[in-house]
């Protein structure tokens, strides 16, 4: 089996970069020219997936017309959050709700995705299928971070995730989640970590390894160093 649907969260203020995302969103915000939304672009389309939902809320018209003008060979459709922010949660429900799909690959473009991704992202869909799974989070030891203020964000054993005093892996943002995670909730403005904390609770959220060096666009301190790595 494979994932025919990929979701892109692209709707945060973005305020750890101000003041460069007063006026442009954090997603097209560029390095080594090219856009980080199109570097997360680019990775979904070698991964030969067909359809790409982005969510959109802050200078989205923005957004709207970077997808337009750059005619992707990839069905993409723009997703507003609406009036009010929706959050992780909530933003990825509404677009989970406009597709009949039932697995979804949902990155956040904030790490600097390239091709270097495309065989560990293959391997963590095959685990996620032949293991049944409703949910697999993409992670990197914080060893592996160039952002080395970056604190871990869990523990990871057996491809199970924990939290303690101790999390030494970094979620590098990329998950696949089944919709049945949301059918207690309704699209309105809540963390996916809400989702998580239960997954945790009920020891059912599982991790999959990264071995790549980690670029994360974290605040603008780290925007500025990655502009002169």
């Amino acid at each position: 089996m494979r994932i025919n649907t990929a979701l892109i969260l692209c709707a945060g203020l973005g305020k750890r970069l101000n003041p460069l995302t007063l006026t442009t969103p954090k997603p097209l915000l560029e390095l080594d020219s090219i856009t980080i939304l199109e570097r997360c672009i680019n990775l979904i389309i070698k991964l030969g997936i067909k359809k790409i939902y982005i969510n959109t809320f802050h200078l989205g018209n923005q957004i709207f017309e970077f997808i337009k003008n750059k005619k992707f060979p990839v069905d993409i459709q723009i997703v507003e959050d609406g009036k009010e922010i929706l959050d992780t949660g909530g933003g990825i429900l509404n677009m989970i709700d406009k597709s009949s799909d039932n697995d979804f690959i949902i990155f956040n473009p904030d790490t600097l995705w390239s091709n270097d991704y495309i065989d560990e992202i293959n391997k963590m869909q095959n685990f996620y299928f032949s293991n049944k799974l409703t949910n697999l989070l993409l992670l990197a030891h914080k060893e592996l971070g160039f952002d080395k203020s970056l604190k871990g964000d869990f523990k990871l054993k057996n491809n199970l995730l924990k939290k303690n005093n101790n999390n030494d892996f970094i979620y590098i943002g990329c998950q696949i989640l089944n919709r049945n995670l949301f059918e207690k909730f309704e699209i309105k403005r809540f963390s996916i970590t809400e989702i998580w904390n239960e997954l945790l609770k009920n020891h059912k959220f599982n991790g999959f390894e990264s071995y790549e060096k980690f670029y994360h666009l974290t605040n603008l301190e780290t925007f500025k160093k990655l502009k002169d790595f």
